[in-house]
């Protein structure tokens, strides 16, 4: 994307950046702390589904970052290596690890077919909404035995609703209620630090 496309977006799609949640690494559990910026998209740009460009300079590895789409919360986690090699792991015990099922709805860039449903491993990106009805997965960061989790939780994500629970790539475990892996919204990477939501390469 040129400067000047850059430039465009920043102007007419921002918007703002809703909560942060930081999970500090294995073993810490998630704070969730508010944030607002001063940029926020019109009415009609939000009731189009504009895109969301989010700046990720300041994330760090086992922080997650929220911000809104087209009315749907959209996560950003910046994985740590540990999570990253957990999905191997999980690869076993998951209902659809590659991301064949419903694969143009629920994981629709191809680029993202892949373990880590991602286009960089140590970024993902997803739609935060449980695929069973509608409920939202809370951060299940911490390893281990813990309430409603099985002992050998690697990290992930819970739905508390119906006890849904998707691994750290948001892909669902079998015998779950949720059918299918969080949806995976259209992205791109504008440079390093920069992650616009909403929009492909094909499209810029």
């Amino acid at each position: 994307m040129s400067s000047a496309s850059a430039q465009g977006v920043d102007k007419s799609r921002r918007t703002w950046i809703m909560t942060t949640c930081a999970a500090g690494g294995a073993g810490v559990a998630a704070t969730a702390v508010p944030f607002v910026s001063t940029f926020q998209p019109s009415e009609r740009a939000k009731a189009a589904g504009a895109a969301v460009e989010v700046n990720i300079a300041d994330l760090k590895p086992g922080e997650k970052l929220t911000v809104e789409w087209r009315g749907k919360p959209v996560w950003i986690v910046k994985r740590t290596p540990e999570q990253v090699a957990s999905l191997k792991k999980t690869a076993a015990e998951v209902a659809d690890p590659e991301s064949k099922r419903k694969a143009d709805e629920v994981t629709p860039m191809k680029e993202c077919r892949n373990e880590h449903r991602s286009i960089k491993p140590e970024i993902f990106v997803a739609v935060g909404i449980c695929s069973h009805l509608g409920c939202s997965p809370v951060d299940k960061f911490q390893t281990g035995a813990q309430p409603s989790l099985p002992d050998n939780w690697s990290g992930g994500f819970l739905c508390p609703c119906h006890g849904s629970t998707f691994d750290i790539a948001g892909r669902v475990f079998k015998n779950k209620p949720a059918p299918d892996n969080l949806e995976i919204p259209p992205h791109m990477y504008v440079n390093d630090t920069t992650l616009v939501i909403g929009e492909t390469k094909a499209q810029a």
